[in-house]
Order: C-alpha cells, then structure tokens, then sequence
C-alpha cells in the first residue's frame, strides 16, 4: 500500500519509505529506505515530511511503502 508522505503521523522510525533528495529534486530520482528519524516538527508539509534513512541519506518522503501501526 502507498501513502502520500505529507502527514506526519504516519510516519515513525522502522517505516520503509521513498524520499526525494535535495540533489534529485530536479530528476525526481526517489531513494527507498528506512526511516531512523523524523527530522520535521510540523504535523503536514506539502513537500513531504524531512526524514534521515538508515543510510544516513536526508530527503522529504513522496511514498510510504510499509509501516505498522495503522489499520
């Protein structure tokens, strides 16, 4: 299942996700990884909430792949 990546609750440290990072903006070439932090404040952000991946790469998340939690 794919959840647009703007709402924060929806997103939590173990979530698989595909971000956009800043120098992909203009291809709009997506990372798949796995959140380890939720570095956005704000509950929504238009552009995707900022994650840090496992990987260590920072980016707004377009797509949440899986997660648990939700119904």
């Amino acid at each position: 299942m794919k959840i647009n990546g703007t709402a924060r609750k929806y997103i939590f440290p173990g979530t698989e996700v595909d971000i956009i990072l800043k120098k992909d903006q203009t291809t709009g070439r997506l990372t798949r990884g796995i959140v380890k932090d939720v570095l956005t404040k704000s509950e929504n952000h238009s552009r995707g909430i900022k994650v840090r991946l496992e990987d260590g790469s920072v980016g707004r998340v377009q797509d949440i792949i899986s997660f648990t939690g939700l119904d």
